[in-house]
């Protein structure tokens, strides 16, 4: 139960129609939107509730967080990793996560690349590429400019399967606003310049998903939305 007194499932319920509802006003199909929970800091009980009604992916932030709710959570329930990946925390992230938002250098993608070929080589890892649209020193992801030339670096990783960009919004609206006109011009000149992929855009959290429907994410990252209240998970008393 949420700090408001509604269950999780029908805060669920009402930002999918919120989700939809944005859509429609942008002209959009809401099927062409993903709800990425975002379950960082909350417990399991949860997310079960979420699974019960059909929802089988979540977000995490940390890699040792998101490997004790794995085990926990079992078969059926899939995770994408939100939050910066350590290289050193590689080979525990890939052992659980089916999907990265957060690549931001070529240092991890060898790092990756190598993990995939020793232990899943008939394997690729779905990527989006974390981008900076703030310009907050302290936010990770590639400086805006920095994309082009960093993508074509990733055409020679065979384990890696880029998909898309994701970025975190600056919290003003207006410069938010900015930012993600920006990602949907960078999707652009991906798009221009191979000819195809690059379809996933994953911006929009819950203060501003609305704004970023309207500029073409195809990926929303909804946490407080949901869950309500931050949570105070605890894998030591959980």
């Amino acid at each position: 139960m949420s700090e408001d007194g509604l269950s999780v499932s029908l805060r669920y319920a009402a930002v999918s129609e919120a989700v939809a509802e944005a859509c429609r006003e942008a002209e959009r199909d809401p099927s062409s939107v993903r709800i990425l929970p975002v379950s960082k800091t909350h417990p399991e009980e949860m997310i079960r509730e979420l699974v019960a009604i059909g929802c089988t992916r979540f977000g995490e932030n940390r890699v040792q967080e998101m490997a004790v709710k794995a085990g926990r959570l079992g078969a059926g329930v899939s995770w994408t990793l939100i939050g910066h990946l350590q290289r050193n925390k590689v080979a525990a992230a890939c052992a659980v996560m089916s999907e990265l938002q957060s690549l931001d250098s070529l240092e991890l993608a060898r790092v990756l690349e190598h993990e995939y070929e020793t232990t899943r080589p008939d394997q690729r890892l779905p990527v989006l590429v974390e981008v900076n649209t703030s310009g907050e020193p302290t936010k990770n992801g590639l400086a805006p400019g920095a994309v082009m030339d960093f993508t074509r670096g990733l055409a020679t990783f065979s384990h890696l399967d880029p998909r898309g960009l994701m970025t975190v919004a600056d919290p003003d609206p207006a410069r938010a606003d900015v930012g993600f006109a920006m990602m949907a011009g960078l999707q652009r000149q991906l798009r221009d310049r191979d000819g195809q992929g690059w379809d996933e855009l994953s911006m929009g959290m819950s203060g501003d998903f609305r704004s970023a429907i309207a500029q073409g994410s195809t990926c929303v990252r909804l946490g407080t939305a949901i869950f309500s209240q931050r949570g105070t998970w605890d894998p030591g008393l959980r």
